[in-house]
């Protein structure tokens, strides 16, 4: 089996066969269709370079020891083999095209090459106008904007970034089929990461009367203030600091608020089609019917809900993420060569709200990214990890998710030799502060600065949140320097508007989190 992995920048579960009543997404829909669909999946850190260099190591952020954008984890951390690596190793040209590993000292200033890929990621070159001034304003100038719908014939270069790579994907996927080596090709899009530059017919998408505020727009009552991220990357847009917004809290003015949502949606559709015609390229290889499609995001983003705005949390909106696996035979039967899987779906004319082939409700990680696609693909997998792990270059901190990979033979879930009965399926994440109020620097400290550690459970009953003093000098976590709590029931408050950490199970659940992060996670870590 080949292996198309395809990830996506901030996006959120905002399509159409998760549910979301707004959004156009047939193109991924149609890929849903014919895929296992996890409902439940969450990433380990809400921002781009710790979420990716998460889940392509295997290993956890208090592993990576990655919580912002300045280090590099073999040097830093460990010689931790990644996804890709793996696969090189085992005989597969391994390619890069956009954004996969997050640019800069994160990755080594090269996408981990040699150790990843095997020849140098392609990054596309209109990249770098991407926070120029190309968005015409109303005065007539051009603008460094939040908001920046455009004519794609009058951008730098006559293009944009995701259009670059998705032509370069397909391009690359046609000589690994003439080559008739096994490929492991990974596509990272830019969007719908800010700024919204899309191409501005999108937007007719999302008539202006469709566009409601989040249900939830206000601050909540209960929220601790170490807990509420300030949204400086919006804030530094001209379209928006020209709205004059107070900080930290805001809010913004509602009908901003909608040309957010409105310019996020258009974003998600222009990816939708551009990730249509890559896997409809793929259909015209005759490489669906022996290439395993992932499509995932590094986190997701808030809308407006809960008085938040961009990711920089732990709540679901920030953590939760898109995750689907197709793999022929196993999720679908095996087509036949010439036989269409992917055929393109054209958003402006035709819609699909498919069925998922296989939908899990299960609570899943990013982290299990790894040994999943191991087994999927016949390799052996990855060890668990013993705790600490730093000095094993090769091991994996998630589990297979083949267990719950329904047969297309009789609809039961597989018995995966990666499945583990013992534990309950639950996700973990977590997000740094620099205090215990919001200040300008709160969305994403420099390790040197963080003195707060927001350590969160997502089971399939609650998400509780425990911050905890955090040295970062040597890593060590304080359980008895408790700077707030928060308790959300899935039941009752799915929305996680209502925070019951003072007022239910205080005590119980607070030792509860921290045994359990003791047990599962940390073992036998420095702790205080």
């Amino acid at each position: 089996m080949n292996v198309l992995f395809i990830v996506a920048d901030d996006l959120r579960p905002a399509l159409g066969s998760y549910g979301d009543p707004v959004v156009r997404s047939p193109n991924i829909d149609q890929l849903a269709s014919r895929s296992v669909v996890f409902q439940n999946a969450f990433a380990q850190q809400a921002v781009c370079a710790p979420s990716r260099v998460s889940f392509l190591t295997g290993r956890r952020p208090d592993t990576t020891r990655l919580y912002d954008f300045n280090s590099y984890w073999r040097a830093h951390a460990g010689n931790y083999s990644t996804l890709p690596q793996y696969f090189q190793e085992n005989g597969y040209i391994t390619l890069s095209v956009g954004k996969v590993f997050h640019p800069g000292v994160s990755s080594n200033h090269n996408d981990d090459y040699p150790y990843s890929w095997t020849t140098p990621a392609f990054h596309p070159s209109s990249e770098k106008y991407e926070n120029t001034k190309v968005c015409q304003g109303k005065d007539g100038e051009l603008h460094a904007n939040l908001i920046c719908p455009v004519d794609v014939s009058e951008m730098p270069e006559g293009t944009l970034p995701d259009i670059q790579s998705t032509e370069e994907a397909i391009r690359l996927l046609n000589i690994v089929k003439e080559s008739k080596s096994k490929f492991f090709l990974a596509v990272g899009y830019h969007k719908p990461h800010i700024p919204f530059r899309y191409p501005q017919e999108f937007l007719k998408l999302y008539p202006w009367e469709n566009i409601t505020l989040a249900p939830d727009p206000d601050v909540p009552k209960g929220l601790p203030s170490v807990a509420y991220n300030p949204w400086m990357d919006i804030r530094h847009r001209e379209d928006v600091a020209a709205l004059n917004i107070s900080f930290p809290y805001g809010p913004i003015p509602e009908d901003f608020q909608r040309q957010i949502r409105q310019s996020y949606f258009a974003s998600v559709s222009y990816v939708d089609t551009l990730v249509g015609r890559l896997l409809s390229a793929l259909d015209d290889m005759e490489l669906s019917h022996n290439t395993i499609v992932v499509f995932t995001a590094d986190h997701g983003w808030s809308l407006g809900e809960h008085g938040e705005w961009a990711k920089y949390s732990n709540f679901d909106v920030a953590t939760r993420v898109p995750l689907m696996f197709y793999v022929p035979g196993m999720t679908v039967p095996t087509s036949h060569l010439g036989e269409r899987v992917f055929p393109f779906i054209d958003p402006f004319t035709q819609d699909s709200s498919p069925v998922a082939q296989g939908k899990s409700g299960e609570i899943v990680e990013l982290v299990s990214l790894f040994p999943t696609l191991a087994e999927l693909a016949g390799l052996k997998i990855p060890p668990v990890c013993p705790q600490p792990s730093f000095h094993i270059p090769l091991c994996a901190e998630g589990q297979s998710l083949l267990r719950y990979f329904p047969s297309i033979h009789g609809g039961q879930e597989n018995n995966s030799k990666g499945a583990k009965d013992s534990d309950p399926p639950v996700a973990f994440s977590q997000y740094p502060r620099p205090g215990d109020t919001p200040d300008w620097n709160s969305d994403l400290p420099l390790l040197k600065d963080i003195k707060v550690m927001g350590y969160s459970i997502r089971t399939a009953d609650y998400r509780c949140t425990l911050w905890l003093g955090f040295n970062p000098s040597n890593f060590t976590v304080n359980l008895n320097d408790v700077h707030g709590g928060e308790l959300y029931f899935t039941a009752s408050d799915p929305s996680q508007d209502h925070n019951k950490y003072r007022s239910d199970m205080h005590g119980f659940l607070a030792k509860k989190v921290c045994s359990v992060w003791e047990h599962r996670i940390w073992g036998s870590r420095p702790l205080l």
